[in-house]
């Protein structure tokens, strides 16, 4: 592997840079991203049951809102959860918004580097040929070794830049879709939430017992 980065002479350095700020940002993202870290399993259910036990009081709410992404979303939507729904949900919007952004940190910096990769190495493709026609400027065609040697520089710098770049779209893409996941969930456990703080849901369920003796005597009739 050395004796590659030394063979594409001098423009394999930045190559070799961007290959180990990818790998550090596949290996960062890996570990943020990581499900139960985004969406600990079961607290929209635990969150719901505060709410239904009445259990909202500022520091439960505190606590939510630095548990996780979706915490931070919960605790959006308790802390106007007196206002009307439509308000609610722009909160929940607003704080959804912060949120994908961080979920998607660093993912434009991947993105960049596997659009850099290819142009890197044609760039060490061209300083290769450029060597070689000096070369043969200098010395004619009869050198071989110089010829042999420009076009080599160009061969390897063009492989590297493929090298470092597939791999960085393709987790550049992964992170992307594994983001646009949790959003989706994130979304679905804001709804519920919103669903079980509503009065109006509260009314309607309140209801049927209300009138629950007055059915028993009707049918007893």
């Amino acid at each position: 592997m050395l004796e590659l980065v030394k063979a594409g002479g001098w423009p394999m350095l930045p190559l070799v840079l961007l290959s180990a700020l990818a790998v550090a940002i596949v290996v960062e993202r890996f570990w943020a991203l990581r499900r139960k870290a985004v969406l600990p399993p079961g607290l929209g259910s635990e969150v719901r049951a505060w709410a239904a036990r009445g259990r909202l009081d500022p520091e439960h709410i505190d606590s939510l809102r630095v548990n996780s992404p979706l915490g931070a979303l919960l605790a959006a939507a308790l802390d106007v959860r007196n206002r009307s729904r439509e308000e609610i949900r722009e909160r929940v919007e607003d704080v959804g918004r912060h949120q994908a952004h961080r979920m998607e940190r660093y993912l434009n910096a991947l993105g960049t580097i596997a659009a850099a990769g290819p142009l890197l190495g044609l760039f060490g493709t061209v300083v290769g040929m450029i060597q070689m026609f000096l070369g043969i400027m200098d010395h004619g065609v009869g050198d071989v070794s110089q010829l042999a040697g420009g076009i080599g520089k160009a061969l390897v710098c063009t492989a590297a830049g493929m090298v470092v770049a597939v791999p960085a779209l393709m987790f550049h893409r992964f992170f992307r879709a594994r983001v646009d996941a949790y959003l989706v969930d994130m979304e679905h456990e804001a709804i519920q939430l919103m669903d079980a703080i509503d009065p109006r849901n509260t009314r309607r369920a309140a209801s049927p017992s209300a009138n629950a003796p007055a059915t028993s005597l009707a049918e007893q009739v």
